[in-house]
């Protein structure tokens, strides 16, 4: 299995890359208002925000993913996994390094965001779909098919306030589909609705995968990423463990995550 920076494709910037991360690094400010002793709340006097604290959630991370390639990324809780997900998806930019991504992109990431609660489904794909780059006519020709997916055919003019969490979901869900990606982005959603409904989603992948589609893939279950990933990366605060085969990657995070 290769290390980092020894696989092929996992720096620099090679001409079949859908996604190339170089040395990307990304910090958040976390502001602390607790204060332990008389300094710190004389110092507080100067700093009305608090004591900042910088969380350096990635370290010059360098890799790259293949056109058509489905990319699994493992990774404990908070080791920086979706901040990934939402530089490439340019959701966040980074504070150092360059991001390439070459074709339209669509984040499987908070399902629902943009969604207006007093607004009902139907208004509100149609506005989901503006957000993910589709036009109004476009998915006026979709609608059927959408509410269809999402198993909610009959509460196409019920306001979005009325759903619970999972109907939101299933209802982003579809209408994110209808989107024709290059690169699809995945932050762990396949697991929306009941179990039929999760394996209808994840054949939906597997379509767009069969379609020559690139796929990067975060989730915890290495089953998944064993059976369906080319390739694999471990990242762990921030840093890339591994990167390589899915299979050697996955037995490697495990055998790391079985001796915590």
């Amino acid at each position: 299995m290769d290390g980092p920076g020894l696989d092929g494709a996992a720096a620099g910037d090679p001409g079949d890359a859908a996604v190339s991360m170089q040395n990307v690094s990304k910090s958040f400010q976390i502001t602390h208002e607790k204060r332990d002793s008389i300094f710190e709340y004389l110092a507080s006097l100067f700093r009305p925000g608090g004591f900042a604290e910088v969380n350096r959630v990635l370290d010059d991370v360098s890799f790259s993913v293949k056109k058509g390639e489905m990319f699994g990324i493992l990774g404990l809780n908070g080791s920086g996994k979706s901040t990934l997900l939402k530089i490439m998806a340019h959701v966040y930019s980074p504070d150092a390094g360059r991001v390439v991504t070459r074709g339209k992109i669509t984040p499987f990431l908070e399902l629902g965001t943009g969604f207006n609660i007093d607004l009902t489904a139907r208004d509100n794909v149609i506005l989901y779909a503006t957000i993910l780059g589709l036009s109004k006519q476009s998915m006026l020709s979709r609608m059927d098919r959408v509410f269809s997916f999402a198993e909610l055919t009959k509460y196409q003019d019920t306001k979005i306030k009325n759903f619970s969490t999972g109907m939101v979901a299933r209802l982003a869900f579809a209408t994110a589909m209808e989107v024709d990606p290059d690169i699809l982005l995945v932050d762990e959603i396949l697991s929306v609705g009941d179990i039929s409904f999760q394996e209808k989603s994840f054949n939906a992948f597997m379509d767009f995968k069969r379609r020559g589609k690139t796929i990067v893939f975060v989730t915890h279950s290495l089953d998944q990423i064993r059976k369906n990933c080319n390739r694999a990366m471990w990242i762990d605060g921030g840093r890339i463990r591994a990167i390589g085969e899915a299979g050697a990657v996955s037995d490697e995070y495990e055998k790391f995550a079985m001796s915590l």
